[in-house]
């Protein structure tokens, strides 16, 4: 489909999705954002739902302003994937021995390394700018300073609700690698700070919705801000190939005699600020829960831990400002998953997929998650698909 205009009080929203099927708390949100005086465009991706702050699946473009609520607590988090040389005929019978062998490799949950990982012992892992990138940390936010053996620690660590590990096969057979997370705790902390002081600034004390308070270009708060942002965002990423290159060593000894060959990792945020140019202006575009899907560019669509995921190429439409979903979308907030659904749905729901099939993940089941299928109908003038995924391993945390 293509996109429909619902008029906004400063700018049009444009919808890859029916609006009359968007829940009424959504609506709201996207209505509030459309009133702030910065902004010069608002798009809705088709897996759009009720977030906080702002509207998981939207891509908010604003000039000289950023919202830090829009891009949310989880900076940069995001997804990356490899396919491989190995195919559905390399694998065992019984998938719960690599399952094993990835939760000992990689903390899940709040989990972290006893030490931190050093990068230099990672196969080929590319550790030119580590060090600076660590340097830079002294010029975060003092307030959260205090954090950072933590936040080493945690680099190469998975976290915990909608974040997973899997190991998937596509259409052909051929084995995939994919993960999903972000900046960890440090991004969380980070986040909240400026959240915070957004709030307290007298320029945000008539807006419809405090969540919606900005900072403004030009201003000290505003470089503190984009400061400590792009450090969280390039640590999401950093997070992302380390845990990577974690998964492909436990590929690779547990299929040592099929020699594995790993080709380039595809790597995309989803909860992220870019600066970008769209009709001759410089804007600051927030992806929150969408990722950017510039013309030839790879980005990862994925389901749910018991559907399916996709690698896509971006069409580089301009209405979307260069975007696309960032995977299926909720349907029902995690409590009423849990409500709603038990431990038998879920094992009837992830039949197949070697995977934590217990209470402690039934908000996490695919029923509580948009039909993949139908998110990805609905985009087809944003995304062409590459190649389609079935997880066979989940790692959740």
């Amino acid at each position: 489909m293509s996109y429909v205009e619902v008029p906004g009080a400063q700018v049009p929203i444009r919808m890859w999705t029916d609006p009359a099927g968007v829940e009424d708390g959504a609506m709201r949100q996207l209505h509030n954002v459309a009133t702030l005086p910065w902004i010069k465009g608002l798009a809705v991706m088709p897996d759009v739902h009720y977030g906080k702050g702002a509207t998981v699946g939207s891509v908010i473009a604003m000039r000289g302003a950023v919202c830090p609520a829009a891009v949310g607590v989880d900076i940069g988090c995001g997804m990356s994937a490899v396919k491989t040389s190995l195919t559905a005929n390399d694998l065992p019978g019984d998938l719960s021995r690599l399952r094993s062998k990835i939760e000992q490799a990689i903390p899940v949950g709040r989990g972290m390394h006893g030490d931190p990982v050093d990068p230099g012992r990672l196969h080929g892992f590319p550790t030119a700018g580590w060090d600076d990138f660590w340097a830079r940390f002294g010029g975060v936010a003092e307030a959260v300073r205090f954090r950072q053996e933590r936040a080493t620690k945690q680099m190469g660590s998975l976290g915990s609700g909608n974040h997973f590990i899997e190991f998937c096969l596509d259409e052909t057979g051929a084995v995939w690698l994919m993960l999903h997370s972000g900046s960890r705790n440090i991004g969380k902390e980070l986040a909240e700070f400026h959240m915070g002081q957004a709030q307290k600034l007298p320029h945000n004390q008539g807006l419809v919705d405090r969540d919606l308070a900005v900072f403004i270009a030009d201003t000290p708060q505003m470089a503190a801000y984009r400061n400590d942002l792009f450090w969280a965002q390039e640590y999401a990423k950093h997070n992302r190939a380390v845990m990577m290159a974690l998964f492909q060593d436990v590929v690779r000894k547990e299929f040592k005699k099929a020699k594995p060959v790993f080709e380039p990792v595809i790597s995309c945020h989803h909860n992220y600020v870019a600066e970008e140019r769209y009709d001759g202006m410089d804007l600051l575009v927030t992806r929150k829960g969408a990722i950017r899907a510039g013309s030839g560019e790879y980005g990862i669509i994925p389901g749910s831990m018991g559907t399916g995921s996709y690698i896509v190429k971006g069409l580089g439409n301009p209405a979307s400002f260069q975007s696309a979903s960032h995977g299926a979308g909720r349907r029902m907030s995690r409590n009423a998953a849990k409500k709603r659904f038990s431990t038998q749905d879920l094992m009837e729901q992830t039949r197949g997929v070697e995977c934590r099939k217990d209470s402690g993940v039934i908000d996490e089941i695919p029923g509580a998650y948009k039909p993949i299928e139908k998110v990805m109908e609905q985009q087809r003038d944003l995304v062409e698909v590459v190649a389609q995924l079935k997880q066979v391993v989940c790692v959740k945390g």
